[in-house]
């Protein structure tokens, strides 16, 4: 239980740091900016992301958010993830999509350790 507990918060806080660091990147940096405009988004769109990453990142680090809400951080990051690495691939080469795969792989690994030391009552019936 231990290791389990020692394997999350280092996911977790290597995801988070990564969100929180992307956000703050989106919402100030002008080469940014031009990596979106080259994907093909629209500039709006790294604003909105942005705010999107570092909210998600303060509700995954807090520890007295309710478990839901941390579900659909989780569930928010996934997507950006995939889609990121589906952007990166689609427009540029394999070597810029590994940092939003590497993020994805701490977004799995953090899940998997939430949900073992945070056992679900209604899954395993015990109300």
């Amino acid at each position: 239980m231990k290791r389990d507990k020692i394997i999350y918060w280092v996911t977790t806080g290597l995801l988070t740091l990564s969100l929180a660091l992307a956000g703050c990147s989106y919402l100030v940096s002008q080469k940014a900016a031009e990596a979106f405009i080259h994907l093909g988004f629209p500039g709006y769109f790294l604003k909105e992301l942005g705010v999107a990453k570092i909210i998600c990142a303060l509700v995954l680090i807090l520890p007295l958010v309710r478990a839901t809400l941390k579900g659909w951080a989780y569930t928010g990051a996934f997507i950006v993830f995939v889609s990121a690495i589906i952007a990166h691939l689609s427009i540029d080469s394999t070597k810029t999509a590994l940092q939003p795969l590497f993020a994805l792989c701490l977004c799995i690994l953090s899940v998997f350790f939430h949900q073992r030391i945070n056992p679900d009552p209604f899954r395993s019936g015990n109300l």
